[in-house]
């Protein structure tokens, strides 16, 4: 069996297109989950950005995992090291399953507290806690849908990941329609109605893609599901790709998490319109994180080949791609403001409050889907590393910002959406140095 790829358009399209519907797809749970939670009020839509940032802290810790180990799979695909790649994915769901109790632990101790401290509207606290003590149980069931996604991306069968995730989107609509509001005779959950359709909806799609895999014969060439015994070496090879990942991603989200919280301080409406901001960047950045994925694992797949001269040409590609996509959704958002803004049914004052943030935030799309094209392509050289002290780096200006202009001076949210412009542009500037600069050549994973 040959997992070596070529670097064309077709291949680049091949990947990343089944990526995207992949992304699309929890991504309208989300919108669907925030439109039903919509109906019951303003308070419940905006409480629901603050417990879904907080829930995004831990799915970025198995989203770090997951690209650690999908360029480890790319790169042993591209030496055509096959029997690999089933041990490494299995040492890497073991790891994940230790995160994930971590993660539910520090949620069940830590969360009150945190959340008790920095927020005012004590409903709201409350809410956000029970809401977070339900949601969390699903953590085990996402990471080790994030190590599928490694898996599949990892070994040029993107395509499959589809299956999984239009299951997972049924079967959330239905669940929460039912839990939410109390129809076709389950019990009316309300607020919490969300997380529990979103756990039975993850689980729906895990189960969907296991079956995929071991019935069209993927798990038998890859010895997926054989007894592997647990080495060592691979679980350090896996901690040193994606702990500088985790930690980035971690950052990352706990400075997004501060955003909101100084957004919660402006009143429950410019925070209802952040977390729609916060569903734009999941919905229609779908494409440029797709682009992102492929960049990673095609960039450590041909370097696995040994053609690393192929690398900055295929860049190049992927980034022709990735701007095109983000430049039709600029055009899209901004001829027709009001059709994404009005699914929320939150009203004309909603709306118009809204629109100037969404230009600013449209336009940081486009920078951001030339960033991260380069952040995964330093991913994909194996130099992690280099990826967390960017970040670290870019966080630093990214919260003084937001803390200046929303808390100090106090101004606008449309100001405050004006850190995406930032933080977009300081993530680019080291990664495309670090590409331009040929050190990656000497890397080994």
């Amino acid at each position: 069996m040959n997992l070596k790829i070529d670097t064309g358009n077709r291949q680049i399209l091949r990947i990343a297109l089944p990526i995207s519907a992949s992304i699309i797809v929890p991504q309208l749970n989300f919108i669907t989950n925030n439109i039903f939670l919509g109906g019951l009020g303003q308070k419940q839509l905006g409480i629901a950005g603050i417990t879904g940032v907080y829930y995004l802290l831990f799915a970025v810790v198995g989203n770090g995992l997951n690209n650690g180990l999908q360029a480890l799979i790319s790169r042993r695909a591209g030496e055509n090291r096959i029997d690999e790649i089933g041990t490494l994915f299995w040492h890497g769901v073991r790891i994940a399953m230790v995160f994930a109790f971590l993660g539910i632990l520090l949620t069940w101790l830590v969360a009150p507290m945190v959340l008790k401290w920095s927020l005012h509207d004590e409903e709201g606290i409350q809410m956000a806690i029970h809401f977070l003590y339900i949601r969390i149980l699903g953590l085990p069931i996402l990471y080790i849908y994030q190590m599928r996604n490694a898996l599949l991306v990892g070994i040029n069968q993107s395509k499959l990941l589809i299956l999984g995730t239009a299951s997972e989107a049924v079967v959330n609509v239905f669940f929460d329609y039912g839990f939410i509001y109390g129809k076709m005779g389950m019990p009316n959950l309300g607020f919490n109605g969300a997380a529990y359709a979103s756990i039975i909806a993850e689980f729906a799609g895990l189960f969907a893609v296991f079956l995929v895999i071991r019935f069209n014969g993927i798990s038998k060439k890859m010895q997926i599901f054989k007894k592997v015994t647990y080495q060592k070496a691979y679980t350090q090879l896996i901690l040193t790709q994606s702990y500088p990942l985790i930690l980035q991603h971690l950052i990352s989200i706990m400075s997004w998490e501060y955003f909101y919280i100084l957004i919660e301080h402006h009143g429950a409406r410019d925070l209802a319109i952040s977390n729609t901001m916060r569903n734009l960047f999941g919905f229609f950045g779908c494409f440029t994180w797709a682009f992102a994925a492929t960049t990673n694992t095609m960039v450590s797949n041909v370097i696995g080949q040994d053609k690393k001269e192929t690398v900055m040409p295929l860049i190049y590609r992927i980034l022709k791609w990735s701007i095109g996509f983000a430049v039709v959704v600029f055009i899209f958002l901004n001829l027709f403001p009001r059709a994404f803004l009005g699914i929320y049914g939150q009203g004309e004052d909603f709306i118009t409050a809204g629109i100037p943030v969404l230009r600013i935030v449209s336009f940081a799309m486009i920078l951001m889907s030339v960033a991260v094209v380069w952040v995964s392509a330093v991913t994909g050289t194996g130099n992690s590393k280099m990826n967390l002290y960017t970040e670290i780096a870019t966080i630093v200006f990214y919260m003084l910002y937001v803390y200046i202009v929303l808390e100090k001076m106090n101004l606008s949210i449309t100001w405050g959406w004006g850190s995406e412009w930032l933080y977009w542009a300081i993530m680019f500037i080291p990664s495309f140095w670090y590409m331009k600069s040929d050190k990656w050549k000497k890397m080994n994973i």
